[in-house]
């Protein structure tokens, strides 16, 4: 099992070697997860490393159609792939353990799937190293059952960068609404972790009064442009549903 370490040096450097691999082998690959964030916001970083965040592992998303030559890669850097999990069935994801560094790297394919399902085919491309700062956003938001990591994290990144309707260097509000009101069940999760996390702000005291004011600002003007983005027929229908079925995969049927 990977052990727990509060300093990202490590990881940061194992995953620029292996970004830089990829970037030889013309491989598409992305950062994701608690390294992807620190390395995101190198301002309000601090947040992680005085809240405790430990760092696990090195995950990436690339694209299904590379993934034969990405697990030929992470073998020719010293990684064993686990096999195991190429026996879940319409799972897109690749698990490698180091040989000799108490750490793995999970590679997810095309899609983001924990509590419900993030497509990113065709946008990979937008940002380098990690994914684009919303998608980093809907990483975190979209998980039904958010733990305090996951918060740790949304509270340094929504510190860290502005909002935009149109560039990919901040936080593109305009796509995530997009998404809320393509799927209901998406909608329900990530505003109700949204408000979650501006209650939690009060917890650290890491953060500044300034910074509160400032992450739940951000907050109130995510929900307000959710609330403006039209809603689709398919949203239309599922909400008269409501929470009468669950709208969320656990995370763990996924794992």
């Amino acid at each position: 099992m990977a052990g727990q370490f509060p300093d990202p040096a490590p990881f940061i450097d194992q995953a620029h070697r292996i970004l830089g691999e990829a970037g030889k082998r013309g491989l598409t690959l992305r950062l994701l997860g608690a390294i992807a964030f620190h390395i995101a916001c190198p301002n309000y970083n601090y947040i992680q490393l005085r809240a405790g965040r430990a760092f696990t592992d090195i995950d990436f998303m690339a694209y299904f159609l590379e993934m034969r030559d990405i697990e030929r890669m992470f073998k020719e850097l010293g990684y064993v792939e686990d096999r195991r999990i190429k026996s879940v069935p319409g799972l897109r994801r690749s698990i490698f353990h180091h040989r000799d560094q108490p750490w793995h790297s999970d590679v997810f394919y095309d899609v983001l799937e924990f509590s419900h399902e993030i497509d990113l085919r065709g946008r990979l491309e937008l940002t380098h190293p990690t994914i684009s700062l919303v998608d980093l956003l809907l990483e975190k938001m979209q998980i039904a059952r958010i733990n305090e990591k996951d918060v740790i994290d949304t509270l340094m990144l929504l510190r860290e960068h502005e909002l935009s309707e149109s560039s990919d260097l901040a936080i593109r509000i305009d796509h995530l609404a997009r998404c809320c009101k393509a799927d209901w069940g998406l909608w329900k999760t990530l505003t109700t972790n949204l408000r979650k996390v501006g209650d939690l702000a009060d917890k650290y005291d890491i953060l500044t009064p300034d910074d509160r004011r400032i992450i739940r600002e951000r907050l109130r003007a995510i929900e307000d442009r959710i609330d403006r983005e039209p809603a689709g027929l398919r949203w239309k229908l599922r909400s008269t549903i409501g929470e009468r079925i669950k709208w969320y995969q656990d995370v763990d049927e996924v794992k």
